[in-house]
């Protein structure tokens, strides 16, 4: 089993992180957080031409086929760069879909790889009754039981810890198919959601590691860099290490989610491992890049607060860390 990342996996991480940064995400999240989607629509698009939609759309619709490597790829790019809207959803949803097969799918697989179509997705449950970005998407999907509609209308924005993370509840809506393959096709498409977020998590903590990195090599007290104190030195190991060891774990759960069988694939264990673990790391990176900037850590002004607040949100999103151990726990 390789670990490693290909030339060309790499480039293409590199060409994604050229348009990201291009892009100025800080302004981004904030236009999205307040309500104006104008420039992360822009950004959507310029991904779909990248391919990055296409990634979780099979061949016959449009898309590269399923490729859940790359994906993890360019999860971990657009966590670096904290890139707003519902990304992981809309390849959980075209996961979904792709399982489902059909006309549905050729009605509205074309749409997600082509970036025409942003969608949400809600595996309806008591406890998790919402969709992310429900009102700013152009299709939300809801799974219940055995059934899948297509939501006619949200509820009210929820709060969320990242402003950016918008949450609604799916309203009503039509009945576009029932049956038993529904929840094998709902937990495929909920796999694909955590390994996602396990690599958005994973490019979160890596941007937080960095940034507190150079931070505390140009803050000065006593004479000399806090980067120089023991205590600091202990607490960024300790969030490089969490990083650097989740990582692994994140393209083992790719590799495994890509071996899977037609009938649903054995990879529950290893993208909860993965989950647990990239999100724990970013959530640690926070933690310290929070207390390692000391007073400034606290403000919303410091663009810094934008990848915080996301590594906290991303920490229960698709899978909380009690129930991503149990699941390794069960096998």
């Amino acid at each position: 089993m390789r670990f490693l990342l290909d030339d060309e996996q790499r480039e293409f991480a590199r060409s994604l992180d050229k348009m990201l940064s291009a892009a100025d995400p800080a302004a981004t999240i904030r236009a999205w957080a307040a309500g104006d989607t104008g420039p992360g629509r822009a950004l959507w698009a310029r991904l779909a031409e990248a391919g990055v939609f296409a990634l979780a759309v099979p061949d016959e619709h449009e898309g590269t086929g399923f490729l859940p490597v790359e994906l993890a790829v360019s999860f971990r790019e657009l966590g670096r760069h904290a890139t707003p809207g519902p990304l992981v959803e809309t390849v959980a949803a075209a996961a979904l879909l792709g399982r489902l097969g059909g006309p549905l799918a050729a009605d509205h697989l074309p749409g997600i790889a082509s970036g025409k179509t942003a969608a949400s997705l809600c595996l309806a449950s008591p406890t998790s009754p919402y969709a992310l970005d429900a009102d700013a998407a152009d299709a939300v999907f809801v799974v219940d039981g055995d059934t899948l509609r297509l939501a006619e209308s949200t509820g009210p924005v929820q709060p969320s810890s990242d402003p950016a993370r918008r949450l609604a509840r799916p309203v009503g809506g039509a009945v576009l198919r029932q049956g038993e393959e529904m929840a094998a096709a709902a937990a495929h498409a909920a796999e694909v959601a955590a390994l996602c977020t396990a690599a958005q998590a994973l490019g979160v903590g890596r941007t937080l590691l960095a940034q507190t990195v150079a931070y505390v090599g140009g803050r000065t007290q006593f004479g000399v860099a806090i980067g120089s104190f023991q205590a600091v030195k202990h607490r960024l190991a300790d969030a490089l290490i969490a990083l650097e060891f989740a990582e692994p774990l994140v393209h083992a759960a790719a590799l495994a989610l890509a071996s899977g069988d037609a009938e649903g694939p054995a990879s529950g264990p290893a993208v909860a491992a993965a989950k647990v673990a990239a999100c724990e790391a970013a959530y640690t990176a926070g933690r310290s890049a929070l207390q390692l900037h000391g007073a400034l850590g606290y403000t919303e002004e410091l663009d810094l607060s934008l990848w915080i607040r996301k590594a906290r949100a991303l920490r229960t999103a698709w899978g909380t860390p009690a129930e991503c151990r149990a699941r390794v726990l069960a096998g």
